[in-house]
């Protein structure tokens, strides 16, 4: 029976070198009985075409117990699993359905901040005598005001849902930290009971058979103890300055504890990924360093920030040549010690073909130009369900429409104390929201997209006729084809996991191209980020010579020169030496 991959193949790389990594979200990824919320049930019955895709591990959106408040991102109970979509039974058989096929499975994990409704909030907020009442964040009003009103929050920290990051607890008096729903209150990890019961949990997982853990804001874990105010920016009512508790004082420590108590024991073959908003590439390569023993690899949000004209609703024009400038300037940084991971999107982005590449009349080309530009750097990739089959963004018509939290609170927040017009706070909330990636995964064109029987919690994309997997699974140029010969190659060519990395043509508007070399091989990759034919010279003629591997034209084969069509993608091998 086929195990998964262990933790260095021949050459003695790391297993995750050549992996490629798949997340489930799975409220929207297949619902098993009809009730319109995807199911652990529903994951098993799809893990043959995971198989089929050539994914090495499966990262799995939170199924903990949960109040969904955040979907699943405010959890209530870490031992168990939400009723909604099944029973520890079912991740069992998961994860052994899993195993069976050679593949891992990354649990999501969220320990910056529990549900409210957690049995260790519950305590902590029982009275200021709790046990627990310094596992959580507790402090008093501000001098000199009104408790419960605005302006006598402890400190002028801005919450990622919208309005201050303090709740007042009227039982106790005092005010509870959450740097996003007031529902969501933050850990307090200055406790060292707080950490050891972290820990314990975590190892209780990994008994049960997971292999590794996503941890979800995990640089946020330490925060300045004092909690100081930060500064205001220009008609700001509370602080966006994440100066407080980004890679706060003690995380490094944290987490090196975090690998003695969990992973260092177990030995290699585990994956320990770690999601990290306004991480720099220098604090990056500490903590993915592999002799610092803290994280695999983190997932930074540089680039996916590109297009942010001073904050997330309002957008403003990518230019190519930023984004080349950024992943290169990754590239490069973690190209001798530490690691990258690849990705366009996920369940937090909105979906990549909208975002990077033409919905349109180019939209299976741009979206395989975009997924072999990515899976051929240096790193992990990652693929959101649906991007293999080149699923867009959501024509959402009204906010009704609408289930993600950090959207609903922005929108009440804008058109209410702000007084902004209703119609242009939805137009600005149209192209990047996260509610885009989490419309059903479209398995087939017959009704909800094959998706339930039921009525779906978050409407299905009108596109599904046109895009969904069942019409893609035997078409030799479709999307999802093009994604499994992207992740064969990952696993049959040494160059593409542990080659080294140079940026071509770092100034070009439209062209993205890059080479990797390892030992006797070149690599190079080439994609059109424009409608427009692009003239191409990379400075070495005799590459025109080389052979083509993989192109998202139909004949990509064929000798040519390095001009690129529309949207066209195109890598070459050749010997070296």
């Amino acid at each position: 029976m086929p195990t998964p991959s262990s933790a260095a193949d021949s050459r003695g790389r790391d297993w995750f070198h050549r992996a490629v990594v798949y997340q489930v979200y799975p409220r929207s990824f297949a619902d098993s009985d009809g009730d319109g919320i995807g199911d652990l049930k529903g994951i098993i019955g799809k893990l043959d075409y995971l198989a089929h895709l050539g994914v090495d591990a499966v990262w799995l959106s939170p199924v903990y117990r949960s109040p969904q408040d955040d979907n699943g991102y405010d959890i209530s109970d870490y031992q168990d699993v939400d009723p909604l979509f099944g029973t520890l039974e079912d991740l069992d058989e998961l994860i052994e359905g899993l195993h069976a096929r050679g593949m891992k499975l990354v649990m999501d994990l969220v320990v910056n901040h529990t549900s409210d409704e957690h049995p260790w909030f519950a305590e902590s907020r029982s009275s200021r005598d709790s046990s627990k009442r310094d596992w959580y964040w507790w402090r008093p009003p501000r001098p000199g005001h009104e408790p419960g009103t605005p302006g006598a929050e402890p400190n002028n920290w801005a919450s990622f849902f919208s309005g201050p990051v303090w709740e007042y607890d009227e039982h106790t008096g005092e005010y509870y930290l959450h740097l996003f729903s007031r529902k969501q209150p933050d850990l307090n990890w200055e406790n060292p009971e707080v950490r050891r019961a972290v820990y314990a949990m975590m190892n209780w997982w990994l008994d049960r058979g997971v292999d590794g853990f996503r941890m979800d804001v995990v640089n946020f874990l330490s925060k300045d103890p004092a909690l100081p105010d930060r500064p205001l920016a220009e008609g700001e009512l509370y602080s966006h300055d994440r100066t407080g508790y980004v890679c706060g004082p003690r995380i490094h420590e944290y987490l090196q504890e975090m690998h003695r108590e969990v992973f260092a024991a177990r030995g290699p073959g585990l994956l320990t990924v770690g999601e990290m908003p306004d991480v720099t590439l220098e604090e990056a390569v500490l903590f993915t360093d592999p002799a610092r023993s803290e994280l695999d690899m983190v997932f930074q949000f540089e680039h996916v920030n590109l297009d942010w004209d001073g904050g997330k609703w309002r957008r403003k024009e990518l230019r190519l040549t930023d984004l080349k400038a950024s992943l290169g300037r990754w590239q490069e940084g973690l190209g001798e010690r530490g690691w990258n991971s690849l990705y366009w999107g996920n369940h937090d982005q909105p979906r990549a073909v909208s975002r990077f590449g033409d919905d349109g009349a180019y939209r299976e080309l741009s979206a395989k130009m975009l997924a072999g530009v990515l899976h051929l750097h240096r790193g992990t990739p990652y693929v959101y369900q649906g991007d293999e089959l080149g699923m867009t963004n959501m024509p959402f018509a009204a906010i009704e429409d609408h289930r993600d939290i950090e959207v609903l609170n922005h929108y009440r927040e804008a058109t209410g104390a702000l007084g902004l017009d209703p119609a242009e706070v939805l137009a600005a909330i149209g192209p990047l929201n996260r509610d885009n990636a989490r419309t059903p995964v479209q398995w087939d064109s017959g009704p909800n997209a094959g998706f339930t029987t039921g009525t779906p919690w978050i409407a299905v994309n009108p596109n599904t006729a046109e895009i969904n997997a069942a019409e893609q699974l035997g078409r030799p140029d479709s999307v999802l084809t093009f994604y499994r010969e992207l992740i064969r190659l990952r696993h049959d060519l040494p160059v593409i996991a542990d080659g080294d990395f140079t940026m071509l043509l770092p100034d070009h508007e439209a062209v993205y191209a890059f080479v990797r070399r390892l030992g006797g091989h070149e690599l190079l990759v080439l994609g059109n980020f424009s409608g427009e034919q692009q003239a191409v010279d990379v400075g070495d003629p005799s590459w025109a010579g080389a052979r083509i591997l993989l192109g998202n034209y139909p004949d990509a084969a064929e000798a040519r020169g390095l001009d690129l069509r529309p949207w066209e993608f195109a890598c070459r091998l050749r010997p070296v030496g």
